[in-house]
Protein backbone atom coordinates (compact mmCIF):
# COMPACT_ATOMS: atom_id res chain seq x y z
CA UNK A 1 0.00 0.00 0.00
CA UNK A 2 1.42 3.36 -1.03
CA UNK A 3 1.98 5.63 1.94
CA UNK A 4 2.70 9.17 0.88
CA UNK A 5 1.19 10.97 3.85
CA UNK A 6 2.07 14.49 2.73
CA UNK A 7 -1.55 15.64 2.54
CA UNK A 8 -3.03 17.88 5.21
CA UNK A 9 -5.75 15.23 5.61
CA UNK A 10 -5.34 13.09 8.75
CA UNK A 11 -3.34 9.91 8.15
CA UNK A 12 -6.14 7.62 9.35
CA UNK A 13 -8.43 9.11 6.68
CA UNK A 14 -5.77 8.70 4.00
CA UNK A 15 -5.35 5.04 4.92
CA UNK A 16 -9.13 4.55 4.84
CA UNK A 17 -9.26 6.14 1.37
CA UNK A 18 -6.52 3.79 0.14
CA UNK A 19 -8.50 0.82 1.45
CA UNK A 20 -11.72 2.20 -0.08
CA UNK A 21 -10.02 2.45 -3.49
CA UNK A 22 -8.88 -1.16 -3.21
CA UNK A 23 -12.44 -2.17 -2.32
CA UNK A 24 -14.06 -0.39 -5.26
CA UNK A 25 -11.44 -1.88 -7.62
CA UNK A 26 -12.35 -5.26 -6.09
CA UNK A 27 -8.81 -5.90 -4.91
CA UNK A 28 -10.48 -6.37 -1.52
CA UNK A 29 -13.82 -8.14 -1.88
CA UNK A 30 -16.99 -8.12 0.27
CA UNK A 31 -16.57 -10.51 3.19
CA UNK A 32 -12.78 -10.48 2.94
CA UNK A 33 -10.69 -10.16 6.09
CA UNK A 34 -8.53 -7.06 6.33
CA UNK A 35 -4.97 -7.21 7.65
CA UNK A 36 -4.69 -7.10 11.42
CA UNK A 37 -4.05 -3.72 13.03
CA UNK A 38 -0.42 -4.69 13.63
CA UNK A 39 0.10 -6.02 10.10
CA UNK A 40 -1.29 -2.88 8.49
CA UNK A 41 0.66 -0.67 10.89
CA UNK A 42 3.89 -2.38 9.82
CA UNK A 43 2.93 -2.24 6.15
CA UNK A 44 2.07 1.48 6.25
CA UNK A 45 4.73 2.37 8.82
CA UNK A 46 2.29 4.14 11.12
CA UNK A 47 1.34 3.71 14.76
CA UNK A 48 -1.12 0.86 15.43
CA UNK A 49 -3.43 3.37 17.14
CA UNK A 50 -3.77 5.14 13.78
CA UNK A 51 -4.82 1.91 12.08
CA UNK A 52 -7.27 1.17 14.88
CA UNK A 53 -8.77 4.63 14.36
CA UNK A 54 -9.01 3.89 10.61
CA UNK A 55 -10.85 0.63 11.26
CA UNK A 56 -13.12 2.27 13.86
CA UNK A 57 -14.09 4.99 11.37
CA UNK A 58 -14.71 2.43 8.63
CA UNK A 59 -16.88 0.42 11.01
CA UNK A 60 -18.82 3.55 12.00
CA UNK A 61 -19.46 4.11 8.27
CA UNK A 62 -20.76 0.56 7.86
CA UNK A 63 -17.96 -0.48 5.48
CA UNK A 64 -16.34 -3.08 7.75
CA UNK A 65 -17.32 -5.10 10.77
CA UNK A 66 -15.14 -6.38 13.58
CA UNK A 67 -15.68 -9.94 14.71
CA UNK A 68 -14.38 -10.54 18.19
CA UNK A 69 -11.37 -12.85 18.08
CA UNK A 70 -11.46 -13.10 14.27
CA UNK A 71 -10.54 -9.66 12.95
CA UNK A 72 -11.98 -6.95 10.75
CA UNK A 73 -13.93 -7.85 7.63
CA UNK A 74 -15.42 -5.93 4.71
CA UNK A 75 -19.20 -6.15 4.97
CA UNK A 76 -20.84 -8.79 2.79
CA UNK A 77 -23.32 -6.34 1.25
CA UNK A 78 -21.95 -5.36 -2.16
CA UNK A 79 -24.39 -2.43 -2.29
CA UNK A 80 -22.39 -0.78 0.52
CA UNK A 81 -19.31 -0.87 -1.70
CA UNK A 82 -21.39 0.31 -4.68
CA UNK A 83 -22.55 3.30 -2.60
CA UNK A 84 -18.96 3.98 -1.58
CA UNK A 85 -17.87 3.91 -5.23
CA UNK A 86 -20.61 6.38 -6.21
CA UNK A 87 -19.58 8.71 -3.37
CA UNK A 88 -15.93 8.57 -4.45
CA UNK A 89 -16.87 9.21 -8.09
CA UNK A 90 -19.04 12.18 -7.10
CA UNK A 91 -16.17 13.66 -5.09
CA UNK A 92 -13.71 13.35 -7.99
CA UNK A 93 -16.22 14.77 -10.48
CA UNK A 94 -17.03 17.63 -8.11
CA UNK A 95 -13.34 18.50 -7.80
CA UNK A 96 -12.97 18.37 -11.60
CA UNK A 97 -15.97 20.67 -12.15
CA UNK A 98 -14.77 23.13 -9.51
CA UNK A 99 -11.29 23.23 -11.08
CA UNK A 100 -12.73 23.79 -14.56
CA UNK A 101 -15.03 26.55 -13.27
CA UNK A 102 -11.99 28.22 -11.68
CA UNK A 103 -10.45 28.21 -15.16
CA UNK A 104 -13.57 29.93 -16.49
CA UNK A 105 -15.03 27.01 -18.44
CA UNK A 106 -18.77 26.66 -18.85
CA UNK A 107 -20.40 23.27 -18.37
CA UNK A 108 -20.68 22.88 -22.14
CA UNK A 109 -16.98 23.72 -22.54
CA UNK A 110 -16.14 21.16 -19.85
CA UNK A 111 -18.09 18.47 -21.69
CA UNK A 112 -16.43 19.39 -24.99
CA UNK A 113 -12.95 19.36 -23.47
CA UNK A 114 -13.58 16.11 -21.65
CA UNK A 115 -14.90 14.50 -24.82
CA UNK A 116 -11.88 15.74 -26.78
CA UNK A 117 -9.53 14.46 -24.09
CA UNK A 118 -11.16 11.03 -24.06
CA UNK A 119 -11.10 10.81 -27.87
CA UNK A 120 -7.50 11.91 -28.37
CA UNK A 121 -5.83 11.23 -25.05
CA UNK A 122 -3.77 13.58 -22.94
CA UNK A 123 -1.98 16.10 -25.21
CA UNK A 124 0.73 16.43 -22.55
CA UNK A 125 1.73 12.77 -22.96
CA UNK A 126 3.44 13.35 -26.30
Amino acid sequence: MANDFSSSKPIYKQIAEQLFKRMVREEIKPGEKLPSVRELAVETQVNPNTIQRTYNEMERMGIVETRRGQGTFVVEKSEVIDDLKREMQAEVIGQFVLSMEELGLSKQDMLSELDRYLQKGDPNEH
